[in-house]
């Protein structure tokens, strides 16, 4: 059996990706360590889109798209294609039929170190789609790659079956046996922050961590204030 595709994979659970959905890719970034964040090129294509599902890794070679139409032929729905297009942005690598494709059969969206095309006709499809912008130039089909794999995506270590969250902010992935462990933390954050504003609205807008911050920074002196 050809081992540049891996077929079978622990995904976490739809229990967890309904919990840790209900939240913004920055509150589980924050609660993740400030890790598993992708790079900033990495962009919804409509600002609305959003995703969230258990990651069916690829990794191609720049400009050719062979394992992602092997992929979609092999995904299961809820799974979000994460492909490692090597940040290569000479050629698109998916464009308004693959992501039919995807839509029909339930992948919950793709994430694409490189760019898509159609663009318009993806975005009036909603369908979630984050990529290195677009170009028209179309991909060959020809060099093989690989599906399951560990890959690098916009500058991320991703897993097959890691958990994977992207909003208009960016894409945060979390390893699959991690995620469990952040939902109570995202709560309290989401919980916290709402408080905070609250306070704000309220007029009190200082933050009591920023003159203590200040004077370990040696910015201020013990005993002097803003």
């Amino acid at each position: 059996m050809n081992q540049d595709i891996v077929r079978n994979f622990e995904r976490v659970s739809p229990e967890l990706i309904a919990k840790a959905a209900n939240f913004q890719a920055a509150i589980m970034a924050d609660v993740a360590g400030r890790r598993g964040t992708m790079h900033g090129r990495i962009k919804a294509l409509s600002p609305r889109m959003k995703l969230a599902g258990p990651a069916l890794t690829v990794e191609v070679r720049p400009g050719d798209n062979l394992m992602i139409h092997a992929a979609i032929a092999m995904a299961q729905p809820g799974d979000v294609l994460v492909i490692d297009g090597k940040g290569d942005q000479t050629s698109a690598l998916m464009g308004t039929i693959m992501m039919t494709a995807c839509r029909r059969l339930g992948i919950a969206g793709v994430v694409l170190d490189g760019p898509v095309r159609d663009s318009l006709e993806i975005e009036a499809m909603n369908f979630p789609v984050f990529s290195v912008g677009t170009n028209p130039n179309g991909p060959t089909k020809n060099i093989g790659g690989r599906i399951g794999h560990p890959i690098s995506c916009g500058g991320v270590a991703v897993q097959a079956g890691d958990f994977v969250l992207a909003d208009a902010d960016g894409v945060v992935v979390i390893e699959k046996g991690k995620l469990a462990s952040l939902i109570e933390a995202a709560q309290k954050k989401v919980d916290d922050e709402a408080l905070r504003i609250e306070q704000i609205n309220q007029g009190n807008t200082a933050a009591s961590w920023l003159v203590p911050s200040l004077r370990v920074a040696g910015v201020l002196k013990d005993g002097e204030t803003l």
